[in-house]
């Protein structure tokens, strides 16, 4: 057994055979795939003679299996098992929370968490900008579907029955935050802007529902690759960059894919 110092870390002690082990694993993680003795070393920057006494371990303990006739190493029962418990114990809302906190000191405007709610996407965090804004939002606020920008991100990634359900149901309630003209918009100018808004990974709403006021959203993902919540900032539309590629746009879409990442999502 190889011991040595993480000096990088905190200093404690490590055994070193089983870090060098672990990037065999991480390799099989990253290719999502089966891989031989030879690519899966290469990968790892190891000879096959090295990486091989590790594969044959792993093997034994079931965190990789190699296929009898292909001869290529993937992932075993036991790795399966281990990620479904830790899927299973990941709650999306806890593990977005720093992120969205450390986000909102980043940027200096308002930004909000939302999930979807029984009236439809519902704001439960909200870090409050560095400057005052007059928007009478709060936990608890359900946004529109049609018209608003976290209502879109819902309305783009949503199964198109789940989404549609939520749009009918939000006619005449009292509590969705709609515009004041919230008269229902061309089904095909709808459908071309979700569709845009799914291109673009992200929406934009520019002084609807509130005159003003300007914001951006954008989707996060769980492993399955569902819509799990989504990330809103906003602010006045003289100090807030609303455009598509700007620096808030580009920190939100960073944010989430780092949320969605640690929610075991991978881009296909």
């Amino acid at each position: 057994m190889t011991t040595s110092k993480d000096n990088a870390a905190d200093g404690r002690r490590s055994i070193q055979s089983v870090e060098s082990g672990f990037r065999l694993l991480q390799v099989l993680v990253d290719a999502g795939v089966p891989l031989t003795l030879r690519d899966l070393a290469a990968r790892a920057n190891m000879t096959s003679s090295r990486a091989h006494p590790y594969l044959v371990s792993f093997t034994r303990v079931g965190v990789v299996q190699q296929d009898p006739a292909s001869g290529q190493y993937e992932l075993g029962p036991f790795a399966l098992q281990m990620g479904l418990v830790s899927l299973q114990r990941l709650d999306p809302v806890r593990v977005a929370l720093p992120h969205a906190t450390r986000l909102a000191t980043h940027i200096g405007h308002t930004l909000a968490i939302a999930v979807l709610g029984s009236h439809g996407p519902t704001m439960i965090h909200i870090s409050e900008a560095s400057y005052p804004v007059h928007v009478n939002m709060r936990k608890g606020t359900v946004m529109s579907m049609r018209h608003t920008a976290t209502g879109h991100v819902f309305a783009a990634w949503l199964p198109p029955k789940v989404a549609q359900h939520y749009i009918d149901r939000e006619i005449g309630d009292s509590a969705v935050v709609t515009s004041v003209s919230a008269a229902r918009p061309d089904e095909a100018a709808w459908r071309a802007l979700v569709s845009e808004i799914r291109k673009a990974g992200l929406a934009r709403a520019l002084g609807n529902p509130l005159p003003g006021i300007d914001a951006l959203s954008v989707p996060v993902f769980d492993h399955s690759g569902n819509i799990t919540l989504a990330l809103t900032s906003l602010g006045p539309s003289s100090l807030f960059d609303a455009s598509a590629d700007g620096p808030i746009a580009h920190a939100l879409l960073d944010c989430a894919a780092a949320i969605s990442a640690q929610l075991g999502y991978r881009a296909g």
